[in-house]
C-alpha cells in the first residue's frame, strides 16, 4: 500500500494505521494524506480514478486518535474500491423510495443523509474493528455522546463527524444507537457500560425516537450485503427516522 504525507503534520500515525490495514487488507491505489489547518473538519476522503485522498486537520492528525482515524478512513477507500454496496448507492434514489408521499424538512433531510453515513461508517468499521483495538474507539464514542447529551441542542452535526455536541436532540438519540450497534457488532461493549445510560438518557430527550429499534436497525446490517439488500435496509432506517418527525403526506422531498 502506498503512502504519502504532505502538510505540517506528523507521519508516523499514518504510516501506523498502512501497518495495522495490511495485516488482513490491501488498497490497489496509491493514498495521499494531506494535514490541513482547518480543525472544524476532522477527517474527509476523496476517491480518485488513480489514488485516494485522505484530508485530516492538523488538530486531528496530532490527536490520540489520528492512528484510528486513518484506519477508519482506509477502510472506506477499501469497500470504494471493491464496489461495497454501501459505499456505491444511489442516494437520490434511496431518498426517493425512503420519501416517496412524504413532506420532510430541511433540517430532517440533512439528518437522512447523516444517516446514510452512519451505515457507510458501520461497513467501514467492520473493517477497522477486525484489525485494530477497540478501546480508544470505545472512550471516543463515549465521551462524544456525553458532550451531545450535556449541550443544549443549538446546531447540527457537521458533515464528516459521528458525533456532535449540540446536535438535534432526534439525531443524538440515533447517533446513540449507531454508537453502541457498532461496538455490540464486535463484542466490544459491556453490558454495564456507560454508553447505555447515555444512550437512555438521549431517548428520554427525544421520546419520538425508538433508540432501541435504531440500536437492532444497525446491528442487523448484513455483514456482506448485495446492492437489494443494502438499498432496502437504508430505505427502511431513513424511513423510520422520517416518520418520527411531523411530517405529512404530499408530494416526495426534493
Amino acid at each position: 500500500m502506498e503512502l504519502r504525507v504532505t502538510g505540517a503534520g506528523p507521519a508516523a500515525p499514518f504510516l501506523g494505521a498502512r501497518d495495522v490495514f495490511e495485516t488482513s487488507h490491501d488498497l490497489d491505489h496509491p493514498v495521499e494524506v494531506r494535514v490541513r489547518e482547518n480543525p472544524d473538519e476532522r477527517t474527509w476522503a476523496g476517491h480518485h480514478d488513480d489514488h485516494h485522498v485522505l484530508n485530516i486537520s492538523r488538530q486531528a492528525a496530532t490527536s490520540a486518535m489520528a492512528r484510528e482515524l486513518a484506519l477508519h478512513e482506509f477502510a472506506h477507500m477499501h469497500h470504494h474500491e471493491r464496489d461495497h454496496p454501501s459505499h456505491t448507492f444511489s442516494m437520490d434514489e434511496v431518498l426517493f423510495l425512503a420519501l416517496t408521499g412524504r413532506e420532510v424538512e430541511r433540517r430532517v433531510l440533512t439528518h437522512c443523509y447523516q444517516i446514510a453515513n452512519h451505515v457507510k461508517d458501520i461497513y467501514a468499521d467492520d473493517i477497522t474493528l477486525s484489525v485494530g483495538p477497540t478501546d480508544k474507539l470505545r472512550s471516543f464514542l463515549e465521551s462524544e455522546l456525553a458532550a451531545a447529551v450535556a449541550d443544549q441542542p443549538v446546531g447540527r452535526q457537521q458533515a464528516g463527524q459521528r458525533l456532535t455536541a449540540g446536535a438535534d436532540p432526534s439525531m443524538t438519540a440515533v447517533n446513540a444507537a449507531f454508537a453502541i450497534a457498532l461496538l455490540e457488532r464486535h463484542d466490544a461493549l459491556p453490558a454495564d457500560h456507560r454508553l447505555y445510560d447515555l444512550a437512555h438518557a438521549a431517548g428520554q430527550d427525544a421520546p419520538g425516537v425508538d433508540v432501541e429499534a435504531f440500536r437492532r436497525r444497525f446491528v442487523e446490517l448484513g455483514s456482506d450485503p448485495d446492492e437489494s439488500e443494502c438499498r432496502r435496509g437504508l430505505v427502511d432506517v431513513i424511513r423510520e427516522y422520517v416518520d418520527t418527525h411531523d411530517t405529512t403526506t404530499g408530494p416526495a422531498a426534493d
